[in-house]
């Protein structure tokens, strides 16, 4: 089922009935439950998307095709509820001084990217997940982000020295 594309007084809107909606969000479900992965580890993934689709089904006819895609601003929205999710996130129990853990050979280097991703500022851990990890273009990164294209540039070009000086990569 294809969405309809409604145009209300020059601005396109998503669908009104709830068949409609999902057909219109459907394609960009797996970039939301990306950035929601990426954004709030270890919070739901799923409850954040679906808290997202809540928050975008209420505000549908706020959904303005001129100033960006509707990948970007479902994005947007789940950037928001990620972060939103994040900070309710419970502290995990710590290791008790004689606990031992041995580390795998293939998570060592993920936990070092990891490591390394949280020692970027928050707009640039912003500007890499999406670029990077959600696959969305530099519009519509910047349609996330709510700045420009040359500033999300500038931002990823930042992130990427920054974590090349942290892992300690040549090129």
């Amino acid at each position: 089922m294809a969405a309809t594309v409604i145009e209300r007084g020059g601005v396109v809107v998503p669908p009104e009935d709830g068949a409609g909606f999902v057909a219109w969000v459907r394609p960009h479900l797996p970039a939301m439950a990306r950035v929601a992965a990426r954004l709030a580890v270890g919070a739901d993934r799923d409850d954040i998307v679906q808290e997202a689709l809540a928050r975008a089904w209420m505000k549908r006819r706020q959904y303005d095709a001129a100033r960006g895609s509707a990948s970007a601003w479902l994005l947007a929205i789940t950037a928001d509820q990620a972060r939103k999710a994040a900070r309710r996130v419970r502290p995990v129990a710590e290791l008790a001084e004689g606990d031992v853990v041995e580390a795998r050979g293939d998570v060592e280097g993920r936990v070092d990217v990891g490591q390394a991703m949280e020692a970027l500022s928050a707009r640039q851990r912003l500007a890499v997940d999406c670029f990077y990890f959600a696959d969305l273009s530099v519009a519509d990164t910047a349609a996330v982000m709510g700045c420009s294209e040359g500033t999300v540039k500038s931002t990823l070009s930042d992130a990427r020295a920054r974590l090349r000086s942290l892992l300690e990569v040549s090129e």
